[in-house]
């Protein structure tokens, strides 16, 4: 009873920032710069959606639009993201190659933090002259080093006897990949889907999209709220907005990423 309270009290403390966001959306301006602060809403109102949706009408581009792009590009790019990593991890789990150091360079990845590829990838976006396109949200997101190690770790546990009597039975290397091994992984790549539409549902392409018609969501929110106080409680609103689509997702897909933190692989 102790552990099941202490893990349910920081449950709770672990809900408050997003519990303070919801609610920040529908505090009136003089709450929101209320000192000291409140946690909770005196006199709730609707005016920061109402202020938000007014603001986005007056946009160059209609608001339908940048909502398009962003779900195109996160469709694309997360489902890009897991093939392509779960194509890269499966011969280096289940084949004895000469290249296997490749995967040490790529655990080695995870040490730098992505700052540093922004000029990187400014260099090759418009060395490959798809600046101001679609392909300059996707392309730098297809190959996540995060997915290579996620998808490795797991293929690595399926039983070598299970792709060994496939082969047998005449199955083809492409059908053991996608009829075996991925319905094997389902927890781990319904775990890369949470975290490859995450990291891009947030992408602005900052550097490398100019043309308003291409630009995202988030890029849309964050030009209104640059207009000063007074568009703080449609920034916020607009928070609330943008941090829904990843909370869907992972409610939808909670069950497998449960069962990847908790369940230790297919074993023999």
């Amino acid at each position: 009873m102790f552990i099941f309270l202490f893990l349910a009290a920081f449950g709770a403390f672990m809900a408050l920032p997003l519990v303070y966001a919801v609610v920040n959306a529908f505090k009136p301006l003089n709450e929101i710069f209320l000192f000291p602060p409140r946690f909770f809403v005196q006199h709730p109102t609707l005016g920061n959606f109402f202020m938000l949706f007014k603001l986005t009408a007056n946009l160059w581009v209609p608001f339908s639009r940048y909502i398009f792009n962003s779900l195109f590009i996160c469709v694309i790019t997360t489902a890009g993201s897991v093939i392509i990593c779960s194509l890269a991890a499966y011969p280096l789990a289940k084949y004895n190659l000469s290249f296997k150091w490749l995967f040490s360079i790529v655990v080695m990845t995870l040490l730098f933090n992505g700052t540093v590829l922004d000029i990187p990838n400014f260099i090759i976006i418009s060395k490959l002259n798809i600046m101001n396109t679609y392909w300059a949200y996707v392309l730098p997101n297809l190959a996540v080093p995060l997915g290579v190690f996620l998808m490795k770790q797991f293929m690595t546990q399926i039983p070598d006897s299970l792709i060994e009597a496939a082969r047998i039975d005449g199955a083809s290397q492409y059908t053991i990949f996608w009829r075996i091994v991925m319905p094997s992984v389902k927890p781990a790549w319904l775990t890369l889907v949470i975290f490859s539409f995450q990291a891009i549902w947030n992408q602005q392409g900052i550097g490398v999209i100019f043309d308003e018609e291409l630009k995202t969501m988030p890029a849309a929110i964050n030009q209104i709220v640059q207009g000063g106080i007074a568009r703080t409680g449609a920034a916020m609103a607009g928070s609330l907005f943008l941090m829904t689509p990843p909370i869907v997702i992972f409610l939808l897909t909670q069950k497998s990423v449960i069962e990847t933190m908790v369940h230790s692989g297919i074993k023999e």
